[in-house]
């Protein structure tokens, strides 16, 4: 008697995932509520088309040589060093910064002059100021599991629109589409990837009350929330 064929697993592509960072901007409004910023991915993405997301994009080269004005705070510092030098920490805050003025036209930053002529910049340096990671705070961390054609290593992190220089409206870049404020318990109702929603409940932990920062791991058939 012929023995069955045994079913082979799929090889699992060991692709190493690329450094990327979002911003979740809030506000506040006169009745207490707390509002968030979202916008739809564009259908022309390969990634989490039509999506609503967080302000955010990859860690570039550009990234690593920033022209901050302040750095990033001790205290998200120290937590990133858990898992990256403070270089790539650094380039990963200024991604958050840079990917938010170019996808919403908001600004973190503090009047100073930008010797750099790279077009990242043009956003920060048009309007005679500097971007500032110090008010960045660390909210939580996801990788995107092995076997991916796509893998991320992504940072969240928060700031209240008061650090935000000038006008306070977003304005489409063509990346994200339908840029909106959407309350932060209501947020969850819009289409939103699973590790958004993930994110969002972190946030409205931490902001109730600060507490370990964690993150989720994710393999190739299994998922798990572990501290940073």
């Amino acid at each position: 008697m012929q023995a069955p064929e045994t079913i082979k697993e799929p090889k699992i592509i060991a692709l190493r995932p690329k450094l990327a960072a979002s911003l979740i901007l809030t506000r506040t409004q006169s009745n207490g509520t707390k509002e968030v910023l979202l916008g739809r991915r564009s259908g022309h993405h390969v990634f989490m088309p039509k999506k609503y997301v967080f302000p955010g994009g990859r860690v570039d080269r550009i990234d690593t040589y920033a022209p901050l004005a302040r750095e990033l705070s001790r205290e998200t510092s120290d937590l990133m060093g858990r898992a990256l030098s403070a270089p790539r920490a650094r380039a990963v805050a200024a991604a958050a910064l840079r990917e938010t003025a170019e996808e919403t036209g908001l600004l973190i930053a503090q009047p100073g002059a930008i010797r750099s002529a790279h077009p990242a910049w043009a956003p920060f340096r048009n309007a005679g100021v500097q971007p500032t990671a110090e008010p960045l705070r660390l909210m939580t961390r996801a990788i995107t599991p092995p076997g991916r054609k796509r893998r991320f290593d992504a940072w969240f992190f928060h700031v209240e629109i008061d650090h935000l220089y000038g006008d306070q409206n977003p304005v489409s870049n063509g990346e994200l589409e339908d840029l909106k404020w959407v309350d932060l318990d209501e947020a969850r109702h819009l289409d939103i990837p699973h590790i958004t929603h993930f994110v969002l409940e972190e946030t409205k932990a931490q902001l109730k009350a600060p507490q370990p920062i964690r993150y989720v791991r994710t393999r190739h058939k299994s998922e798990e929330v572990v501290a940073l």
